[in-house]
Order: structure tokens, then sequence, then C-alpha cells
């Protein structure tokens, strides 16, 4: 949902509420302003998330244990997950890349209140031929562990459109090595406005502006599904880039009521501390950001990065529930007859 550009001290005020909108599509920032740094002292921190339930700051719905117990007992027909795609967007700061995030709208059905990155479904239109720079699609496609390179192709254009259509950022440009400087304008936001609303295709957005998708610019970082239980389930892939010079971020999206520039390790510690609500694929993506001293070496990481899905699991083990995360103990839950503990 971000990345990153020069910074500044501290976090912008919170975007005045708007009015509600479908929610559109995605695991998962409208004034056009241009965003802080974020660097929590103890009096300035991302705002605290409402939270349905907590551990640390993780996102667990209170309806989570009686669907798992559902689905443990043969009632609960898993739905297909979609496909998205999300990005984590990146810029340099003074001690080390910022992430840019954005706090998702209490009322939003799906992890309301989460603090999460630029993302949202595929659009079946991104796999229509599109002007291309990068990787080829084949590669793109054993990549994402995808057999069809036209859907892998969706789902990096539904990377970089999701990050024009919610930070107003956008990884193309006018050749193949070269990158749109300035995306503000009234036409620009039209287009945008055209995007979002499903009125334009991605394809015809470039077509239009003579502009070609920099799929050179994302680096593959991971995949993660949701549970079998949920009610609205997505296969995402997570994405990293660095903020394009000359782009800004901004709060684009009407699903979004707050957004952040955050150096993962505050972010993290946010979590830790309980104050940030984040669903398991964020906070986990964001530890697996700290090592890096820039974008640019985060970006260069990406390659070595497993993108085995990571599918939460629940079994019954005697009067328990068990729901955990292969490979991420972390998020590991025990769910009593009696509630979540």
């Amino acid at each position: 949902m971000s990345n990153g550009q020069p910074k500044q001290p501290s976090d912008q005020p919170e975007q005045p509420e708007q009015p509600e909108q479908p929610e559109k599509p995605g695991p998962a920032e409208p004034s056009v302003r241009p965003e802080r740094s974020v660097r929590p002292e103890p009096s300035v921190r991302p705002e605290p998330s409402v939270r349905p339930a907590r551990s640390n700051g993780q996102w667990y719905p209170p309806e989570w244990p009686d669907r798992i117990r559902a689905l443990a007992a043969g009632e609960l027909t898993p739905v297909t997950p979609r496909r998205a795609a999300t990005v984590m967007l990146l810029r340099d700061g003074a001690a080390g890349p910022d992430v840019h995030m954005l706090r998702r709208r209490t009322s939003m059905a799906f992890a309301g209140g989460a603090y999460a990155y630029p993302g949202g479904g595929v659009d079946p239109r991104d796999e229509h031929p599109v002007r291309w720079a990068g990787p080829a699609r084949e590669t793109w496609a054993a990549r994402l562990g995808l057999d069809d390179p036209a859907q892998a192709q969706a789902v990096v254009c539904a990377a970089v459109r999701e990050t024009y259509e919610e930070a107003g950022v956008l990884l193309a440009g006018e050749t193949p090595d070269t990158v749109v400087g300035d995306t503000t304008g009234a036409e620009w936001e039209r287009d945008r406005e055209a995007l979002v609303a499903r009125e334009l295709s991605f394809a015809d957005f470039l077509d239009r502006r003579g502009l070609v998708l920099r799929s050179d610019l994302l680096g593959a970082w991971a995949r993660w599904i949701t549970p079998e239980f949920e009610q609205r389930r997505y296969d995402t892939w997570f994405f990293v880039a660095a903020l394009p010079a000359g782009q800004r971020t901004r709060n684009a999206s009407t699903e979004a009521d707050r957004t952040v520039w955050i150096r993962p390790a505050d972010a993290a510690a946010g979590y830790d501390r309980g104050e940030l609500t984040m669903m398991p694929p964020t906070i986990s993506t964001l530890r697996a950001l700290e090592p890096y001293d820039t974008a640019a070496e985060a970006l260069a990481a990406a390659e070595a990065q497993d993108l085995t899905p990571v599918l939460a699991r629940a079994r019954l083990e005697g009067e328990e529930l068990v729901l955990s995360w292969p490979g991420h103990e972390e998020f590991t839950k025990i769910v009593p007859v009696g509630g979540e503990r």
C-alpha cells in the first residue's frame, strides 16, 4: 500500500470522515495532502486502532471461534479465495526505510481498524493486454507460483493499479526505463476515480496516457491466503517497491481514515504493545523488512523471499480448537469451548 519519499518529522492529522462507500475487495489511503513520516516517541505515535479482540495487536474477529468450530464439524463450506495484491511502499529516511501504511475504517466489514498496505482484489480486466516493461509474464508466473502468464500479469497489474488508486503512486513510465514524476492534477484525478469506479480498465488508462507498466519496480515478497473459515477470502501476493522520485503518497482511499509513513520496527513495536491492530501477514512482513537499511536493499532482497502460500489451519485437540499459521508460531491461538484464550 505504499513506498518511500523524503520524510518529515511527524504524522499527518487524521483525515476528515467521508461518506461511506461500498468496500473494495482486497486484504488488504481523500484529501490531497503530503503525508508525514512517523518516528514514534513516547508522545508521538500512530493513533491506536479500535480492536474487536486482540492478542498483542493481532486482529481477531469475535465470530472466528464459532466459524472455526463449524468448519471442524463439517458444517461450513470454505469460500474460494479471490486473487489479490498489496504493496509495501518504501522510502528512505535517516534511520532506514519507512513503509507507507493505512488504517482501515472501523466500519469496514473486513479488518476494520487494522493497519495495512495499499492493495485490493484483481480486476478480471487486469488480464487484458497491457503495455509492459520488466521481466516477462512467464518469468513472473514462475515467481508467483502460477501456471498462466495472463494470471501473473493480472496480479502484478493489480498491485500497480491498487497502489495508484489508494496511494496516488504510479509505477509506470513513458518508456521502459523511465517513471512518471508527478501524478497530481485534475486530469490524473479523474482517471484515478474512473479506475476506482471500474469505469476504466488499467490497460486503457495506460494506453490513454502512453505509459508502460514497470513490473521491474516491484519485488514479490510473500503470499498469504485468508483462513478457510473466513467469509471474505483472498489469495494475496505481497510486493515491495520504492517510491518513485518526484511522486508523493496521499490518502486516496475511501476505506482508510488515516495514513502514515513509519519505520517497520516502530510499527512492529506498536503492535507488540497492543496499540496497533494488524492481521498476521501485515506484522509478519513488517518484521521481515526490519533488517534492511535502504529501500533499494529491501527490493534487492525480494528475489530470495519464500513465496510458499501461508494458510491458517484450525484443528480440534480435545476440548480445544487450535488456530495456527504454519511457520509463524507467534500467531497461534487456542480456543476453548468457552471462548478464546
